[in-house]
């Protein structure tokens, strides 16, 4: 095992900072900060953050193949034109729920943007629960609601096959799958293939390696987690300097560095002053395993 070095690489106090995104053409990481309405993009490079400000919370953001990116702004799909700052609406859900907003949100390998919605919470993790559905955004704009009854929409990836797609409700304390068919984006067979233990806290945003193996932010639990979803086994813990931790995924030039996502809202002074870099990203090198480019949205 190398040794494994964690480092604060930007300072950003996000109230919910998630969804990162490695963009291998500009050796960027993109991520948002959900009450922010903020979608920011961090040059490994230059080290400099730029940001686009929308009109709702923001929850998700991808690539998209055309150029720009694309996003889940409230209960919308959008497109995002960087240079300009514009954003048209692709699609929206959850018309009747004036209370919902999507969560996390990935594309599939096939192009598809998949992300799930939740009800706004009260505080942290505190809402009316089974309000939430996971959808899917086709290349034509056509949406596809798989099903309803979720708490908290949360991390998803598909194996390195993609035959398997795993998927997080949050408040289930479950790492689940389901059996995947890519041609038709139907999923089946859902089972849990992870059960949180009690100090581990809260799953939130996920990423899978070159192994096939799966990372998992715990909300609250201040670490990521490594799981083998063939045997149920945590691999390996890695802890971090802050207790927040939303959301991870790999990057840098052959994608060894792991990038956290992590969160300052609902924390006390006290709390704040002993986690300073609340809110922070950070940099995970010497895990010694790869991950894998992000798929863009196809349409």
């Amino acid at each position: 095992m190398s040794s494994i070095k964690i480092e604060c690489v930007l300072p950003q106090k996000c109230g919910c900072g998630e969804s990162p995104v490695w963009e291998e053409a500009s050796n960027s990481l993109l991520f948002v900060d959900i009450p922010a309405k903020k979608i920011c993009q961090w040059n490994s490079l230059s080290k400099q953050v730029q940001q686009v400000t929308v009109d709702a919370p923001v929850s998700s953001v991808a690539l998209r193949q055309s150029g720009g990116y694309v996003a889940t702004i409230g209960t919308k799909f959008c497109a995002l034109n960087w240079e300009n700052q514009s954003v048209v609406v692709l699609a929206e859900v959850d018309k009747d729920k004036k209370n919902n907003r999507f969560n996390d949100g990935k594309v599939d390998p096939a192009g598809r943007y998949f992300a799930g919605t939740m009800a706004e919470e009260v505080a942290p993790a505190v809402l009316e629960r089974h309000q939430g559905s996971l959808y899917s955004l086709s290349p034509d704009h056509h949406v596809k609601k798989y099903f309803d009854q979720v708490d908290i929409s949360n991390g998803l990836d598909w194996s390195l096959d993609h035959k398997i797609f795993y998927y997080i409700d949050s408040l289930s304390y479950s790492v689940d799958a389901f059996d995947y068919d890519l041609q038709t984006g139907q999923i089946s067979n859902r089972r849990s293939v992870y059960k949180l233990e009690k100090e581990e806290q809260i799953p939130d945003g996920m990423c899978i390696d070159v192994e096939g193996r799966l990372w998992v932010a715990c909300y609250n639990g201040g670490r990521v987690i490594r799981l083998d979803p063939e045997t149920g086994k945590r691999l390996q813990t890695v802890k971090l300097p802050v207790d927040k931790t939303t959301s991870c995924c790999f990057g840098g030039k052959d994608y060894s560095e792991m990038y956290v996502t992590c969160a300052r809202d609902g924390m006390d002074p006290d709390s704040l002053l002993r986690q300073p870099e609340a809110g922070g990203i950070f940099k995970i090198t010497g895990l010694g395993v790869k991950g894998i480019a992000s798929y863009p949205y196809a349409g």
